[in-house]
């Protein structure tokens, strides 16, 4: 984009990596520069957490709240129930109203971590769509929405013409999603003066339909912004590792694990992580971001560092980083090892031992790993394990075994 704005929101948006596209983005400059203002994001209650592939957004929110404006996360307790079609192949599982009021608890934990809350202009404010959705009249909701929408706007919509191109099927109740999101921004422009929507790239069909639903009934202007799809050097999405999601909370992911990914972050992407996923400034993401050889991995410790400081803490940054330590570079009794804890759920059907070495962070991806068993260098108890294949069991963990993958890297296992 060629404009220069003056507020620092977009500034830092601009300047970091965050600016996909704005519906108008003079006039959201202008408006930010009024004074404080409301905006949000909506994030759907389908599981109990967040994972780093929303984190984008998160760190969206944390800016405009720095800058001096009100950050509203968005949980959508009443979409949930539909589930949105946005990026999806297939139809999602309904779930239960008392199932996505756990989730909302949990997705609640994260954002105490990033925001601010309390009484203040700017403070943070959680809102739960199905405070107007659950009481919505059908008829009359068709009669004064549903007549703003044409079918064939509808299905020309990205979301929609997946399914329809693949000849996958696609749901009224989900076709009804894209309604009930206009929806939500018209009722929070009239309930709490939000004035911008903001979302992932896949979101800007979507949020175009809320400002023109809001510019018609509420007759104000309103604006939206997007960022870029998130993805790694190598192509892969941001959000999940070759072990699972990477989850905000720490009762789906320990700290450690956690660090550990950012630990692992590829060369390519440091600088482009430090300015998306820090408060670094940026001229410093760039001088860490352009560092070469061995002289790049100090630039991926601060990266774990800052960004596992803002999730969990700086105590559990320090130790992440003390344990990694311990792991890679030096010869430990085996009381001082680093021990992954695993849930007792989490092992009913076993676990691999390259899964496992993953987890422990003692190898970066799950080829590394079968490439140090094939090697030779895997070990369980000090026993060679060959089988790329082997599993782990509930027996094999009741004495906190310890597992190698090389004569100097070390973990232990601990079922909790």
């Amino acid at each position: 984009m060629t404009y220069n704005p003056k507020s620092e929101f977009l500034q830092e948006m601009l300047s970091r990596g965050f600016l996909q596209d704005c519906t108008d983005i003079q006039g959201l400059d202008e408006k930010l520069l009024e004074g404080c203002m409301p905006a949000y994001i909506g994030f759907d209650a389908t599981a109990d957490s967040l994972h780093i592939g929303s984190l984008i957004q998160i760190m969206m929110l944390r800016w405009l709240q720095k800058t001096g404006h009100k950050p509203i996360p968005l949980m959508g307790g009443g979409t949930t129930k539909i589930g949105d079609p946005s990026g999806k192949d297939e139809s999602r599982q309904l779930i239960t109203t008392e199932i996505i009021n756990e989730n909302i608890n949990g997705i609640q934990k994260v954002f105490e971590k990033y925001l601010s809350f309390g009484d203040n202009s700017n403070d943070a404010k959680i809102i739960n769509n199905a405070e107007w959705l659950d009481k919505l009249n059908y008829i009359e909701f068709l009669r004064d929405i549903g007549k703003h929408f044409t079918i064939n706007r509808m299905i020309s919509m990205e979301s929609v013409k997946l399914r329809l191109d693949r000849e996958q099927p696609l749901t009224f109740l989900e076709f009804n999603y894209m309604l009930l999101q206009a929806y939500d921004f018209m009722e929070l422009n009239n309930r709490y003066d939000v004035s911008l929507q903001m979302g992932g790239s896949d979101q800007w069909g979507n949020i175009v339909n809320g400002i023109d639903l809001t510019r018609r009934l509420n007759k104000k202007s309103v604006f939206g912004l997007t960022t870029p799809l998130l993805t790694k050097a190598d192509g892969s999405k941001m959000g999940k590792s070759a072990n699972g999601a990477i989850w905000l909370n720490s009762d789906k992911l320990s700290p450690y694990e956690f660090w550990q990914f950012w630990r692992n972050t590829l060369d390519a992407d440091v600088g482009k992580f430090l300015k998306l996923f820090t408060e670094l400034p940026v001229s410093e993401c760039d001088r860490l971001g352009s560092l070469e050889g061995q002289n790049i991995n100090e630039a991926k410790i601060i990266l774990a560092n800052e960004v596992t400081k803002m999730c969990h803490g700086e105590e559990a940054a320090i130790s992440s980083e003390k344990t990694a330590h311990k792991v890679f570079t030096e010869d430990s009794s085996d009381e001082n090892l680093p021990t992954l804890e695993i849930l007792n759920t989490e092992i009913i059907d076993g676990i691999s031992f390259t899964q496992a070495l993953v987890r422990t962070g003692l190898v970066s991806s799950g080829k590394e790993a079968k490439r140090i068993i094939a090697g030779g260098g895997a070990r369980l108890n000090d026993q060679v394990i060959n089988d790329a294949g082997f599993m782990l069991y509930a027996a094999d963990l009741q004495k906190t075994p310890k597992i190698s993958a090389s004569k100097k890297k070390h973990a232990l296992i601990k079922v909790i």
